[in-house]
């Protein structure tokens, strides 16, 4: 069945997007088959042939794409757990068959989360077992509604490095990183992920965020067989001597990134590798109220040190042709999988790039990233029927994005889409990012009136989330 859009707003995200009016945009089952002007469809007949979809006055745009998520967590706040804890939850959902379906189900319910806040395609950095694979599987099949998934499963750490026996695995040699390479791929995957550094909380002093953990010659076994398998490979690098080391033995991506320097920025250039900005999980922990979040002072000022290179590193490398792409490392303490919208806010305000690279950026060059730029990204003929619909220009605010109220996923149309969202998360980022989020007098002139009116404090706030 032919299904035209029409009355719409194209934003058809290639590089120099504007708005385009008077398009029809026809899919047939899952693809894109034209756009062209209405008034050509209804000469032409084709208008007839379609079941009409009018968007009367709405903006509709390529679905985004979320290039860094784990789905076995929501994001909703939590208290940091250690080490042991986390190995012992794992444990107990590997122990049998209703724990192992809970922790399948969990991940589906974050995966369709995604969907409608918007996100049509999406990575996975690290998960439990072969669930993002299975998930991959049964939405490819139709078997349950989701995004489009590049499935990473299990990552591969070592012992006392970031994840390590929780969602990655623990190599103690380079040989035996190869062989856990060869047993992740047999569990279908699409990419491989390392964990070559330690994560914010897994310092123990001030000042050693993504302290470097995993050796070189287990990144550059883990690499070699992966290239030799035919995977890429993603690195989770938090500091310049990990990005470095995961650079010159082989990662093709730099999850999160570090401050740069001419080494790093040449090692990029040399190997090809895309740098995957990540901001979002780093605002709660920096901005936050600390009484509110949980985090400690020493994690508040370690994850100054990471924000810092994660934007300086995505800076330098936009000033250098180097490709970066976005993502939200869903599934950390205050960081959604509905909120891929404030990480474009974070990278247009922190790395100074126009709203309209920003969207650019989180569909056509996602995509292009993420090897699917024949298949998503841009509104044309042949692509996947992967699209957004909100009430407001994102171009002119970013938070527009916030209120997607349409969304079709390989030509299936979702129609006001429900997102069930976590108060304390919203409540908290809002306040911290007010400043941030002010881009438009539009949003400006909301906020005054949220500050003048605190009675109607919700009321407005729905006014808000729908821009």
């Amino acid at each position: 069945m032919k299904i035209g859009y029409v009355n719409g707003i194209l934003l058809d995200g290639t590089r120099d997007m504007k708005p385009q009016y008077g398009k029809m945009i026809i899919t047939e089952g899952s693809k894109i088959t034209d756009v062209m002007d209405k008034e050509m469809a209804v000469e032409q007949g084709l208008y007839r042939e379609c079941q009409i979809v009018d968007l009367n006055g709405a903006y509709i745009m390529p679905g985004l794409i979320n290039m860094h998520t784990h789905l076995p967590s929501s994001g909703k706040p939590a208290r940091a757990k250690k080490k042991s804890d986390l190995k012992k939850t794992v444990r107990l959902i590997n122990s049998n068959p209703l724990t192992r379906k809970y922790a399948f189900n969990m991940c589906r319910d974050n995966a369709e989360t995604e969907l409608v806040s918007g996100v049509t395609t999406l990575r996975t950095m690290g998960g439990l077992n072969d669930i993002d694979s299975r998930l991959r599987d049964d939405i490819a099949t139709g078997k349950l509604q989701g995004p489009r998934i590049l499935a990473s499963n299990s990552a591969i750490s070592v012992p006392g490095g970031h994840m390590a026996g929780s969602l990655a695995l623990e190599a103690t040699s380079p040989s035996e990183a190869a062989s856990m390479v060869r047993q992740i791929a047999a569990s279908g995957v699409d990419i491989i992920k390392l964990m070559v550094t330690g994560g914010v909380l897994d310092a123990d002093e001030l000042g050693e965020p993504g302290a470097l953990k995993m050796d070189p010659e287990i990144i550059k076994a883990a690499c070699d067989e992966a290239h030799r398998l035919g995977y890429k490979v993603s690195a989770h690098a938090e500091s310049p001597k990990g990005v470095k080391e995961s650079l010159k033995n082989g990662v093709d991506y730099i999850e999160h990134g570090a401050e740069p320097d001419e080494e790093m920025i040449e090692l990029f250039k040399k190997t090809g590798a895309s740098h995957i900005c990540t901001i979002s999980p780093t605002v709660p922990y920096v901005l936050g109220d600390r009484k509110v979040t949980g985090f400690s002072e020493m994690d508040q000022k370690n994850c100054r040190t990471v924000m810092n290179g994660i934007i300086s590193c995505a800076k330098a490398c936009l000033e250098n042709g180097i490709p970066v792409g976005l993502g939200t490392d869903s599934g950390c303490s205050f960081t959604t999988h509905y909120d891929m919208w404030r990480e474009l806010v974070y990278f247009s305000h922190y790395c100074g790039v126009s709203r309209n690279f920003a969207l650019h950026t989180a569909t056509a060059i996602n995509s292009q990233i993420a090897g699917l730029d024949k298949i998503t990204g841009t509104i044309e003929p042949g692509k996947s029927a992967d699209m957004v619909v909100t009430e407001g220009n994102p171009l002119n605010d970013l938070e527009a994005l916030r209120g997607i109220y349409m969304v079709v996923a390989r030509g299936k149309l979702i129609k006001d889409p429900e997102l069930d969202k976590f108060d304390q998360v919203d409540k908290e980022i809002d306040r911290v990012t007010i400043d941030i989020r002010k881009d438009t007098e539009l949003h400006e002139a909301l906020e005054r009136q949220l500050e003048s009116i605190p009675e109607d404090e919700n009321a407005v706030r729905e006014r808000i989330d729908r821009r």
